[in-house]
Protein backbone atom coordinates (compact mmCIF):
# COMPACT_ATOMS: atom_id res chain seq x y z
CA UNK A 1 0.00 0.00 0.00
CA UNK A 2 1.54 3.53 -0.80
CA UNK A 3 2.06 6.77 1.87
CA UNK A 4 -1.03 8.10 0.61
CA UNK A 5 -3.60 5.07 0.73
CA UNK A 6 -2.13 4.23 4.19
CA UNK A 7 -2.91 8.40 5.09
CA UNK A 8 -6.23 8.49 3.82
CA UNK A 9 -6.67 5.12 5.76
CA UNK A 10 -5.56 6.38 9.20
CA UNK A 11 -7.30 9.43 9.00
CA UNK A 12 -10.74 7.63 8.17
CA UNK A 13 -9.90 5.42 11.15
CA UNK A 14 -9.19 8.39 13.30
CA UNK A 15 -12.31 10.19 12.57
CA UNK A 16 -14.48 6.51 13.57
CA UNK A 17 -12.48 6.20 16.31
CA UNK A 18 -13.77 10.14 17.35
CA UNK A 19 -17.03 9.40 16.33
CA UNK A 20 -17.47 6.30 18.40
CA UNK A 21 -16.46 7.57 22.14
CA UNK A 22 -19.36 9.88 23.93
CA UNK A 23 -16.72 11.73 25.80
CA UNK A 24 -15.48 12.84 22.54
CA UNK A 25 -18.81 14.02 21.68
CA UNK A 26 -19.18 16.43 24.80
CA UNK A 27 -15.40 17.35 24.09
CA UNK A 28 -16.37 19.02 21.31
CA UNK A 29 -19.51 20.75 21.76
CA UNK A 30 -19.24 24.57 21.31
CA UNK A 31 -17.09 24.02 18.32
CA UNK A 32 -18.48 26.61 16.38
CA UNK A 33 -21.08 24.38 14.18
CA UNK A 34 -23.17 24.32 17.63
CA UNK A 35 -26.68 22.97 16.70
CA UNK A 36 -28.76 25.95 15.42
CA UNK A 37 -31.07 25.65 18.05
CA UNK A 38 -30.77 25.25 21.85
CA UNK A 39 -29.41 21.90 23.36
CA UNK A 40 -32.80 20.31 25.26
CA UNK A 41 -30.85 18.89 28.08
CA UNK A 42 -28.40 21.84 28.64
CA UNK A 43 -27.23 22.72 32.25
CA UNK A 44 -25.38 25.81 31.77
CA UNK A 45 -26.17 29.12 33.55
CA UNK A 46 -27.84 31.75 31.20
CA UNK A 47 -25.51 33.76 29.81
CA UNK A 48 -22.18 32.31 31.01
CA UNK A 49 -19.32 30.93 28.74
CA UNK A 50 -20.52 27.27 28.92
CA UNK A 51 -24.54 28.08 27.51
CA UNK A 52 -22.55 30.02 24.30
CA UNK A 53 -20.11 27.26 23.91
CA UNK A 54 -22.72 24.54 24.33
CA UNK A 55 -26.13 26.64 22.55
CA UNK A 56 -24.48 29.05 20.23
CA UNK A 57 -20.86 28.13 19.23
CA UNK A 58 -18.03 29.66 20.32
CA UNK A 59 -15.87 29.53 17.09
CA UNK A 60 -15.26 29.94 14.07
CA UNK A 61 -13.03 28.25 11.50
CA UNK A 62 -11.00 29.74 8.96
CA UNK A 63 -8.97 28.42 5.91
CA UNK A 64 -5.34 28.04 5.69
CA UNK A 65 -3.61 31.66 5.25
CA UNK A 66 -7.37 33.30 5.32
CA UNK A 67 -9.00 35.82 7.65
CA UNK A 68 -12.43 35.83 5.60
CA UNK A 69 -15.56 34.67 7.34
CA UNK A 70 -17.33 31.77 5.28
CA UNK A 71 -20.65 30.80 5.61
CA UNK A 72 -20.99 28.48 8.65
CA UNK A 73 -19.05 31.15 10.49
CA UNK A 74 -21.66 33.66 9.98
CA UNK A 75 -24.01 31.81 10.95
CA UNK A 76 -22.34 31.17 14.15
CA UNK A 77 -21.61 35.02 14.82
CA UNK A 78 -25.29 35.61 13.68
CA UNK A 79 -26.26 33.22 16.65
CA UNK A 80 -23.39 34.91 18.60
CA UNK A 81 -24.86 38.34 17.86
CA UNK A 82 -28.18 37.22 18.90
CA UNK A 83 -27.08 35.69 22.54
CA UNK A 84 -25.14 38.66 23.49
CA UNK A 85 -27.99 41.13 22.56
CA UNK A 86 -30.25 38.87 24.79
CA UNK A 87 -27.34 39.37 27.53
CA UNK A 88 -26.35 42.66 27.63
CA UNK A 89 -24.21 43.06 30.40
CA UNK A 90 -22.12 40.09 29.09
CA UNK A 91 -18.49 40.97 27.28
CA UNK A 92 -16.45 38.67 25.44
CA UNK A 93 -12.94 38.05 23.98
CA UNK A 94 -12.28 36.75 20.54
CA UNK A 95 -9.29 34.86 20.43
CA UNK A 96 -7.74 34.25 16.67
CA UNK A 97 -5.70 31.22 16.44
CA UNK A 98 -3.60 29.59 13.68
CA UNK A 99 -2.12 26.00 12.63
CA UNK A 100 1.53 25.54 13.74
CA UNK A 101 2.76 26.02 10.50
CA UNK A 102 4.84 29.53 9.69
CA UNK A 103 6.53 31.97 11.74
CA UNK A 104 5.30 33.23 15.45
CA UNK A 105 4.86 36.45 13.89
CA UNK A 106 3.03 35.62 10.81
CA UNK A 107 0.96 33.98 12.88
CA UNK A 108 0.41 36.54 15.96
CA UNK A 109 -0.71 39.00 12.93
CA UNK A 110 -2.61 36.37 11.45
CA UNK A 111 -4.47 35.40 14.39
CA UNK A 112 -5.09 39.46 14.87
CA UNK A 113 -6.83 39.20 11.29
CA UNK A 114 -8.91 36.34 12.40
CA UNK A 115 -10.31 37.99 15.65
CA UNK A 116 -10.74 41.16 14.32
CA UNK A 117 -12.98 39.90 11.34
CA UNK A 118 -15.03 38.14 14.05
CA UNK A 119 -15.76 41.24 15.85
CA UNK A 120 -15.91 43.61 13.15
CA UNK A 121 -18.88 40.70 11.95
CA UNK A 122 -20.96 41.26 15.42
CA UNK A 123 -20.18 44.80 15.46
CA UNK A 124 -22.08 45.08 11.84
CA UNK A 125 -25.09 42.60 13.29
CA UNK A 126 -25.62 45.04 16.52
CA UNK A 127 -22.90 44.38 19.16
CA UNK A 128 -21.64 46.79 20.67
CA UNK A 129 -17.85 47.17 19.62
CA UNK A 130 -17.35 48.09 23.21
CA UNK A 131 -18.35 44.66 24.64
CA UNK A 132 -15.79 42.75 22.36
CA UNK A 133 -12.26 42.80 22.57
CA UNK A 134 -9.62 40.64 20.32
CA UNK A 135 -6.24 39.33 21.41
CA UNK A 136 -4.31 36.81 18.96
CA UNK A 137 -2.44 33.57 20.63
CA UNK A 138 -1.19 32.84 16.97
CA UNK A 139 -0.15 29.21 16.95
CA UNK A 140 0.68 29.08 20.53
CA UNK A 141 -2.80 27.84 21.86
CA UNK A 142 -3.55 24.73 19.60
CA UNK A 143 -6.87 23.67 20.22
CA UNK A 144 -6.11 20.32 18.85
CA UNK A 145 -2.70 18.72 18.95
CA UNK A 146 -1.25 16.98 15.42
CA UNK A 147 0.69 17.83 12.35
CA UNK A 148 -2.25 16.76 9.89
CA UNK A 149 -4.88 18.29 8.19
CA UNK A 150 -7.35 17.48 10.60
CA UNK A 151 -5.83 19.03 13.16
CA UNK A 152 -4.57 22.30 11.43
CA UNK A 153 -8.05 23.04 10.41
CA UNK A 154 -9.39 23.01 13.70
CA UNK A 155 -6.29 25.30 15.11
CA UNK A 156 -7.59 27.83 12.42
CA UNK A 157 -10.08 29.71 14.04
CA UNK A 158 -11.47 32.60 16.33
CA UNK A 159 -12.94 31.73 19.52
CA UNK A 160 -15.50 33.79 21.58
CA UNK A 161 -15.22 33.71 25.27
CA UNK A 162 -17.09 35.43 28.12
CA UNK A 163 -15.20 37.89 30.37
Amino acid sequence: MNLRSMTLLAAVLLVAACAEHPENKEATTGTGGAASQPMQTSTATPGSEQDLAQNVGDRVFFDFDKSDIKAEGRQTLQRQADWLKKYPNVTVTIAGNCDDRGTREYNLALGERRASAAKKALVALGVPANRISTISYGKERPSVVGDNEAAWAQNRNAITSVN
